[in-house]
């Protein structure tokens, strides 16, 4: 299936996932971040556009499937470009903040998600408080 917008362009839409957290080292704010098997490497929740599907559907979707909670959105924010396979792609972020308290985590969906305070890594899965 070719992933291309009719501009050539690959979409995709993500969030920037955060909550207040007082945890560990203090108030601060907690960012999730998802692990890519495929890539072994840990990412935004995010994910390409299905045909005729708004970037914000999009977003909340993916992070959606990926976190297994839904989202509340917020503001805009920046959009980053790059070549993938040869081909220009653009993901759209959005902030986001968990829509509401409930359970931690699906597991097989939220397994590989964590929460991220700017330079640790928590072993514990992301969920509404």
């Amino acid at each position: 299936m070719d992933d291309a917008a009719a501009d050539g362009v690959i979409h995709a839409a993500g969030c920037v996932l955060w909550r207040l957290s007082d945890r560990d080292r203090g108030p601060g704010r907690e960012v999730a971040l998802v692990h890519r098997p495929r890539y072994d490497d840990w990412s935004l929740p995010k994910g390409k556009c299905q045909p005729g599907e708004h970037v914000l559907e999009t977003a909340i979707r993916e992070v959606a499937e990926e976190t297994g909670g839904a989202v509340v959105l917020g503001r805009r924010l920046l959009s980053t470009s790059y070549q993938r396979d040869g081909r220009p792609k653009v993901v759209d972020y959005w902030a986001a903040r968990p829509a509401a308290a409930g359970p931690r985590g699906s597991p097989g969906v939220a397994a590989d998600t964590r929460r991220a305070r700017p330079d640790v890594l928590l072993p514990r899965s992301f969920g509404a408080r």
